[in-house]
């Protein structure tokens, strides 16, 4: 039997209420549902879409207005986000959120979670608590339900968030994005090298992890034949 694969680094820039970053795990889980041994070894990491949003967030109906300038283009991104989150097998319910959240407790929380080995588990969380649950994820409460829901400790998780604890780190590692040229999510970079933008359909994530493998192979092909001359 041969040995496994090496892992390779699979970084995922997102938030938790970027709809796009929610499609775009959705048809990356569908890939890696066809692909369960693909190579990659998965770490999240904060990008905020509002990093100026007041800390108690915000009405809904008035941020779309401000982004969109009507109630009809804020309309229309919804439909169309509602048709490519059918393709992706997930769903929105826009209508049962009325506040848009500061994330950063968001991501302070994804960041501990990773220190627990929970982080995938974390993220999917907020995306469901924000996009159908309609769950306001700024607020502690709900993040402390959600911690508890993913296996972390509770109290633990209430005292960190009612502290500063991570949050300059966050605000530097979302600067630092930006600083390298990322400026919208969700951006995947493999290995350190290559850079995916965007939610990408499955067939990619398969030829990815295909083109991956071959490449594994036969560097483990070449290290061995190298160890036995």
């Amino acid at each position: 039997m041969s040995d496994p694969l090496p892992l390779v680094k699979l970084d995922i820039l997102s938030d938790p209420i970027c709809p796009w970053c929610y499609i775009g795990k959705a048809l990356l889980d569908q890939a890696l549902a066809d692909e369960p041994d693909a190579p990659f070894a998965i770490e999240w990491h904060p990008f905020q879409l509002n990093p100026d949003m007041p800390a108690e967030g915000m009405d809904r109906s008035t941020y779309l207005l401000n982004k969109f300038g009507s109630q009809e283009n804020a309309v229309k991104l919804h439909l169309q986000l509602e048709e490519h989150a059918r393709a992706a097998g997930v769903s929105f319910n826009f209508e049962a959120i009325t506040r848009t959240p500061n994330t950063l407790n968001a991501h302070r929380l994804i960041h501990w979670a990773g220190l627990e080995s929970r982080q995938t588990a974390m993220v999917d969380a907020l995306f469901h608590a924000n996009f159908v649950a309609g769950k306001d994820i700024s607020d502690v409460t709900v993040l402390a339900d959600l911690a508890e829901q993913v296996g972390m400790d509770r109290a633990v998780v209430e005292k960190l968030l009612a502290g500063e604890s991570d949050a300059e780190e966050i605000k530097a590692r979302d600067a630092h994005s930006r600083e390298m040229g990322v400026n919208s999510v969700p951006t995947f970079i493999i290995a350190n090298q290559h850079v995916v933008p965007g939610a990408q359909p499955p067939e990619l994530w398969k030829q990815v992890i295909a083109d991956i493998r071959s490449q594994l192979s036969a560097q483990s092909e070449q290290i061995n034949s190298d160890a036995s001359q």
